[in-house]
């Protein structure tokens, strides 16, 4: 073992103990039996520290997850092996888990906050695809609620792990939750989250919207609207984004026109993010 990883199982067995914010680097190295600057040689902080294991832990879970959506043969098995990997994980990494739940959110920096959302995107389009690989384009209109609902499963039976020592039959809960899974995706009518609303949930800085991204959703709702002037608005809009010639005030006056219909108030807004105006 080198003495970096010494340093992240010890710091983790510390930090399960008494929190990040209790947890001092002079304790960690006194736990390892190392002096500081042997432990400012693998990291430059405690924040680094922190970080280091956040990667190890979710990269861990993102490579499983990835596995199983992407590479796994038995499209079938898919969604149960999904949750099973997801609990089992869970399960063996509950400890660390509750550091979150006791730490103020506060006294985690914002680089690792923005480490854990990154990791949380990345989870949203795995699940995105496993549903379009099992139940392909039928679930499309609903597809982001269909995510949020599967990962609300995740995040509410995961308590039973972080709060409970009742023992846990981990393959009957996963089929219960396959079970459950199928009866949402045969059984929904209504979308609440529509094609622009799940861009901004990928993309919650939205000046990252790229330019394709921007062009499919107008086409999308160009192609839903009937000819009035907010549709002759978007297709101005999509044209000079292909070819710009309009000021920045004539688009803000195009936007404009968007926002007293309900519904272009969505794509109004991201435009607006886009423009910044």
């Amino acid at each position: 073992m080198t003495k970096k990883q010494l340093i992240l199982e010890k710091a983790s067995e510390l930090f399960a103990k008494q929190g990040f914010e209790a947890t001092s680097v002079q304790q960690i190295t006194d736990y390892c039996g190392i002096s500081k600057g042997a432990f400012y040689l693998s990291f430059k902080s405690k924040d680094e520290l922190v970080q280091t294991l956040i990667d190890q832990v979710m990269m861990r879970y993102i490579s499983d997850i990835d596995h199983i959506v992407n590479r796994s043969e038995n499209e079938n098995d898919t969604l149960f092996d999904f949750y099973y990997t997801s609990y089992h994980f869970f399960e063996k990494h509950s400890d660390f888990a509750k550091i979150f739940i006791k730490e103020q959110m506060h006294s985690i920096n914002e680089e690792v906050l923005t480490k854990l959302q990154s990791y949380n995107r990345t989870l949203e389009e795995l699940i995105l695809s496993m549903i379009h690989r099992i139940y392909g384009d039928t679930v499309n209109p609903f597809k982001y609620d269909f995510m949020y609902y599967i990962k609300s499963f995740l995040n509410a039976f995961s308590d039973l792990f972080l709060y409970y020592n009742a023992p846990i039959n981990l393959e009957l809960m996963c089929e219960s939750l396959v079970e459950k899974t199928n009866l949402i995706a045969s059984h929904t009518k209504t979308t609440f989250i529509t094609e622009e609303i799940g861009l901004l949930l990928q993309q919650p800085n939205h000046e990252d919207i790229t330019m394709t991204q921007l062009l499919i959703l107008l086409k999308k709702k160009i192609d839903e609207l009937e000819e009035s002037i907010e549709k002759e608005s978007l297709i101005l809009i999509k044209e000079d984004l292909q070819n710009p010639v309009y000021s920045l005030a004539i688009i803000k006056g195009l936007i404009g026109n968007l926002k007293g219909n309900p519904k272009c108030k969505q794509i109004a807004y991201i435009l607006s993010h886009y423009y910044q105006i």
